[in-house]
């Protein structure tokens, strides 16, 4: 980074956390980039996927909308979700528009650009992969299961995920932003079914582990039943080593602050409780813990704040 030039920051993720994530930091004087999952095969995702043979856009969507600039009507309308009895029920307006445009460009890569330069988004937007890839599971028990919805429905202890089919190439956008970065962002967002896929991709795994960013991971807030059952800090962090043969990690952003008791009972109903963050065991794996108090209860969901999440990680860039 020169004196003159913006930080750069690369968001690896997808799923909820990363439009959350992405919302308190497109309003920073950084250059952004998101690398998004293009894992999923449910909803109106999976259905055009299956339908066009297209990389599903549910996740790309999402982010598009949460960098845009447009005014908000205009991003509720391509959010929009039609619910009716006809063959549109399910399916949110920006995933046809973005399935149309792919259409049009032949290639979803353009399809993203296009519609990022109509919405006026702030970063650039790049799928982990210009292609369908299938994530499976390997579970404890050896059963293998296909498909990113099928994981948590499993119900089983998950020892690894995989991409098929082969061969699957990395965006070179996706490698030269990661090479260029200045911090290098994990999360927040489901371990096994949002992060993890998109390091998969032959490449960009390994060049985040070679890269010369700073690499931090913002662990998640509340564990997953299905993926991160009485997951630890640490155990998240371990889970990503595993599967990438390098310790990459450099800091650790957890959450300090006390969840309301109504809402750690609501989340137990699903099998769901705060991630504890072992202080100890992130210390003998050399990563560097930040703990603050970054909660943000939003229609009885406990999410990060975004604007304090967007303002620890920008205070990273100038140490």
């Amino acid at each position: 980074m020169t004196e003159t030039s913006s930080p750069k920051i690369a968001v690896v993720g997808g799923g909820t956390g990363l439009p959350v994530l992405l919302r308190g930091l497109k309003n920073l004087p950084v250059e952004l980039s998101a690398i998004v999952t293009v894992a999923d095969d449910g909803g109106s995702s999976g259905r055009l996927r299956e339908e066009m043979e297209i990389p599903p856009p549910g996740d790309v969507r999402n982010v598009i909308a949460a960098l845009s600039d447009q005014e908000p009507l205009i991003i509720e309308m391509f959010q929009h979700r039609f619910n009716s009895n006809s063959e549109l029920s399910g399916h949110s307006l920006g995933n046809l528009i973005l399935a149309a445009l792919t259409s049009i460009t032949g290639n979803f890569v353009h399809a993203i650009q296009e519609m990022s330069r109509v919405l006026n988004v702030r970063g650039h937007v790049l799928p982990a992969a210009n292609q369908c890839v299938v994530l499976n599971a390997e579970m404890e028990d050896g059963s293998i299961v296909i498909g990113e919805s099928k994981i948590p429905e499993a119900g089983k202890t998950v020892k690894r995920v995989f991409l098929t089919p082969e061969p699957i190439k990395p965006l070179e956008e996706s490698i030269q932003v990661i090479r260029e970065a200045d911090l290098i962002v994990l999360g927040p967002g489901s371990l096994y079914t949002s992060i993890l896929p998109n390091l998969l991709v032959p490449g960009i795994g390994e060049e985040i582990c070679k890269a010369k960013a700073k690499k931090v991971y913002i662990c998640n807030l509340m564990t997953q039943p299905g993926e991160t059952l009485n997951f630890s800090a640490s155990d998240h962090i371990q889970a990503l080593y595993s599967h990438m043969d390098c310790s990459f990690i450099d800091l650790i952003l957890v959450n300090n602050e006390p969840i309301p008791s109504h809402l750690k009972y609501r989340y137990q109903e699903e099998q769901a409780r705060p991630v504890v963050f072992d202080v100890e065991n992130l210390a003998k794996l050399g990563i560097e813990v930040i703990a603050e108090e970054i909660i943000s209860l939003d229609k009885g969901l406990v999410r990060h704040n975004t604007e304090k999440v967007a303002q620890i990680l920008y205070s990273l860039i100038e140490r």
